[in-house]
């Protein structure tokens, strides 16, 4: 892998070792090595190269909400008073404070921002509506879209 300026230039090698990763991170660097066609030195040099570049940011466990009693799935558009500097800094803030926040996206066009945060039944809806969203400074309006099924959902990028 050769970096020129800050985009890392992959080679097929460096995408193959990215997709089987994205399936899998807790393969172990020997079974990664044998996917790969690599020695384990070679494999372990190649996959520290990747996180020292950052492009493996980093490794997590994806849980299934529904198992953990999150049933449902919302996004959230935010619109707010004003678009000040202090108002979003202390918007942003607020909302990073919110573990209940899964993601939230300042956006273009008509919005500000885009939240998406899974809630337990419509009691649980409710109170994160009524005492989380509309208590988030400068929010002056929010348009909620309940999520009826998934049709596709990765975390893994295109390669």
């Amino acid at each position: 892998m050769r970096t020129t300026g800050r985009k890392p230039q992959l080679d097929a090698t460096d995408r193959f070792i990215l997709a089987q990763l994205q399936t899998n991170a807790r393969l172990s660097n020997v079974e990664l090595a044998e996917r790969v066609h690599l020695s384990p030195s070679a494999c372990l040099r190649r996959v520290k190269q990747l996180e020292d570049s950052g492009v493996i940011a980093q490794y997590v466990a994806l849980l299934n909400a529904k198992v953990l009693g999150q049933h449902g799935t919302c996004f959230t558009i935010i619109n707010l008073t004003s678009m000040s500097d202090t108002l979003l800094q202390a918007f942003e803030q607020s909302v990073r404070d919110q573990p209940e926040v899964l993601d939230c996206y300042y956006v273009a066009g008509s919005n500000d921002y885009l939240i998406r945060f899974s809630y337990r039944d419509a009691e649980d809806l409710e109170r994160f509506h009524t005492e989380v969203l509309m208590r988030l400074p400068g929010v002056e309006r929010s348009n909620s879209m309940l999520v009826l099924r998934t049709v596709k959902k990765t975390t893994a990028l295109p390669l």
